[in-house]
């Protein structure tokens, strides 16, 4: 059999991020950001500069995915299409709750090796995983030990993966520049609690990601009230029935359909991915399996408030763009409907111009003919006249009589030769 050479890349991209296993107690530290296909090579060779200090095995050239503990640290770094991720999981947690985000776990990396990775930082997050407990209930988290870490007055909290695990968030930037989530959980698998861990963390990436398209939105809107405005005037116009000004008014609709056209080249692609984004959140807070506890907002319900209008407005802002490139391309078909209507009106109008021009020619050449005829036999009975004049003496005919009796003859003759000729030219015509 002859393998597809696509076969095995394709059936090894559903293994090609494996989910963590994840013990705990653990600290885990988590950076995305923004990259090109340049900065995404950048970051590659960033990577493999850090892993030979550590002499550690370097990544494939182009791969997506490497995990491997570097010290005391395990780093998980990703390649996605528009952003690079980078996880630090560390196998300790201090005992106070004041000091689990004092140390995070990308501390264990160079500084400046951190601070000169390629691209923009999107998300920046920590994950405190407590240790297992067997009862979430009654061994919850005291208020004073969320105060000292999150905020309270944004406090956001639910049971998540089939009630074995709490997790904790204000969804906050704190002073280090980063979201917090405190997780506590019962005995579960270290490869599940990974799973959970991942969710969360993917589920921030992904909610800043869906929102970039929102300051184009906010951006845009006012651009689109006015194109809206001037596609309005232009079919005021169009309403008009003044047709003479038809072809000013396709100027002008072309050059706003070229702007409109620019824009949606613009921000289309960045709309588009945000829907997807904002898909894959979805997706992952399904995957949480969320259950409210003491009143408080669950993620979910977090973000439906929040994120969902948000969003909401980059989807208007799309479908208003899309709509009025549609409703241009409309008034663009009618405009032309009408400049060829007029078009064949002002075809017709030729057509019987050069009708009336040619019945005049033909009525001139028919008098033209005529003259002819008549000058012709004058000239022949002429010639007749002045034949029989040396013919008088033996022959006794007038002159002047043999010259007015050819002329009926000589007429009848041109008369038929000129038909004949007529029906043969009209014979070729055919």
């Amino acid at each position: 059999m002859h393998e597809h050479e696509l076969r095995r890349q394709l059936h090894n991209e559903i293994h090609a991020r494996p989910y963590e296993r994840v013990l705990t107690p653990r600290l885990i530290s988590h950076m995305a950001f923004v990259a090109d296909p340049a900065q995404q090579e950048q970051a590659h060779a960033h990577l493999c500069a850090l892993l030979a200090d550590h002499h550690l095995p370097l990544p494939a050239a182009g791969g997506s995915y490497y995990a491997a503990d570097v010290g005391r640290v395990r780093l998980r770094w990703e390649r996605h299409g528009e952003f690079i991720s980078y996880t630090f999981i560390r196998s300790s947690l201090p005992a106070a709750a004041a000091d689990w985000f004092e140390q995070p776990a990308w501390a264990e990396v160079a500084a400046d090796w951190r601070a000169s990775i390629p691209g923009q930082l999107i998300s920046a997050n920590h994950v405190a995983l407590l240790p297992e407990v067997d009862d979430l209930q009654s061994a919850g988290l005291a208020d004073a030990t969320l105060e000292s870490v999150l905020d309270a007055d944004a406090l956001i909290a639910s049971e998540a993966a089939d009630a074995q695990a709490r997790v904790y968030t204000d969804l906050r930037i704190h002073a280090d520049g980063c979201t917090r989530f405190v997780v506590l959980s019962r005995a579960m698998t270290p490869r599940r609690r990974g799973r959970l861990t991942q969710r969360l963390l993917e589920i921030e990436t992904y909610r800043l990601l869906a929102l970039l398209a929102l300051p184009d939105a906010r951006r845009i809107t006012p651009q689109l009230a006015e194109l809206e405005r001037e596609l309005g005037r232009i079919m005021d116009t169009l309403r008009s029935g003044r047709a003479g000004d038809d072809r000013a008014t396709l100027e002008q609709l072309s050059a706003l359909a070229a702007t409109v056209e620019g824009v949606y080249a613009q921000h289309h692609a960045r709309f588009t991915a945000s829907a997807a984004y904002y898909d894959l959140v979805g997706r992952r807070l399904a995957d949480l399996h969320e259950r409210q506890i003491d009143g408080l907002q669950t993620i979910g319900q977090f973000l439906e408030r929040r994120l969902s209008p948000a969003m909401q407005t980059c989807a208007a802002a799309q479908r208003r763009l899309q709509g009025l490139s549609e409703r241009i391309a409309r008034c663009s078909g009618l405009l032309r409907t009408r400049v060829d209507i007029d078009m064949q009106q002002h075809n017709r109008e030729l057509l019987a111009s050069m009708d009336r021009r040619q019945y005049l020619q033909l009525r001139l050449q028919q008098t033209v003919e005529g003259l002819s005829v008549a000058a012709i036999t004058y000239y022949a009975s002429t010639l007749v006249g002045h034949l029989f004049e040396p013919l008088q003496h033996w022959s006794g005919i007038d002159p002047a009589w043999a010259q007015g009796v050819s002329i009926p003859p000589i007429a009848l003759v041109l008369w038929l030769a000129l038909r004949r000729t007529h029906r043969r030219l009209g014979a070729a015509a055919h």
